[in-house]
């Protein structure tokens, strides 16, 4: 195999801010350890729950006594995570622990900073480390600790939190959810992404019934062939379909209106998701024609990223019997 044809692979991060309102519940649980306190509520067959559900496990019902309970408990259950990941509570090896709190009825899963797993067991006596800063999340508690351990030093800093007035109470809770893992392209895919550093745009075509396919995918999903022929398509083409997209939201890069269509080259028979501009929203229309607008040569990479956007080229509609099919 040569390096041309070895598979691409890359990093890939995917990561975004998990926000919730707290309700009533949930708030008051976290308002509490925002003042280094633990809240649990009790349900309908007289059980104390920490953390506090917002409705009973047995009858459904909304629960509302809220019972303070112990900052020091006994583990039930317990296992070592030798190499911790981001995110996590302690950066360096510690336990994953199910504590009962003094009052509680049900155990809380937390992490414990034991040292070594020969410090950790069910039935051991454990203590809340608070974390040096509360802000109103479970993150409020640092990590457990041995109830005759001495102090340790948190390694994590406080967690990210939403804008309130001084003095409010916590009403919305943020959690960074961030997944890191390295995707592979297929072979196909691999030589579609090289050809377009180079520009080009390459699709395969089905032995049997013809169809080209852009992004190539290996094989005809009709005829379950291989799709060993490549074919070179030009840069133009027609809209199908298209959504105008009015609604501001996190991370994105173009101010709405704007609009995303699925683009079928000419010569292809899939569309493509991508970006129509170049002119008014209300002006992309099924069947509207469209070239491709590139970014300047030396931003070119493996990457349909490499197309900024397209845009309309002028030239009459098609007519939608000639897309029908491709919808």
């Amino acid at each position: 195999m040569t390096v041309s044809d070895t598979p691409l692979s890359a990093p890939l991060d995917v990561g975004f801010d998990y926000t919730r309102s707290t309700g009533p519940v949930l708030g008051r649980f976290v308002n509490a350890l925002r003042e280094r306190r633990i809240e649990g509520v009790r349900g309908s067959d007289g059980r104390v729950h920490v953390p506090p559900p917002e409705y009973d496990p047995v009858t459904a019902a909304p629960l509302t006594e809220f019972v303070p309970v112990a900052a020091e408990g006994t583990v039930v259950s317990w296992s070592w995570c030798a190499e911790p990941l981001e995110g996590q509570p302690l950066s360096r090896p510690f336990a994953w622990v199910l504590v009962k709190l003094d009052g509680a009825d049900t155990a809380l899963l937390h992490a414990l900073d034991a040292g070594d797993p020969t410090g950790v067991h069910t039935g051991q006596r454990v203590r809340v480390r608070w974390a040096d800063e509360t802000v109103g999340h479970i993150r409020d508690i640092a990590y457990f600790l041995p109830a005759d351990a001495p102090e340790t030093e948190p390694t994590e800093p406080p967690p990210p939190v939403a804008k309130r007035e001084d003095g409010a109470p916590v009403e919305v809770v943020i959690t960074p959810v961030h997944l890191h893992y390295r995707h592979s392209a297929s072979p196909e895919e691999s030589r579609y992404l090289r050809a377009l550093a180079d520009g080009r745009l390459i699709g395969q075509r089905c032995p049997a019934c013809e169809k080209v396919y852009i992004p190539p995918r290996g094989a005809c999903p009709t005829d379950g062939v291989p799709t060993t022929d490549e074919v070179e398509l030009p840069d133009t083409g027609i809209v199908t379909t298209f959504c105008i997209v009015n609604v501001p939201f996190l991370g994105q890069r173009i101010k709405p209106p704007y609009v995303a269509a699925y683009i079928l080259l000419d010569g292809a028979d899939i569309a493509f998701l991508h970006l129509v501009l170049g002119c008014a929203a209300e002006d992309v229309r099924m069947g509207l024609r469209v070239r491709a607008a590139w970014r300047p040569r030396e931003q070119w990479w493996t990457s349909l990223e490499n197309i900024s956007h397209f845009e309309p080229t002028g030239e009459p509609d098609a007519p939608y019997e000639s897309f029908a099919h491709h919808l």
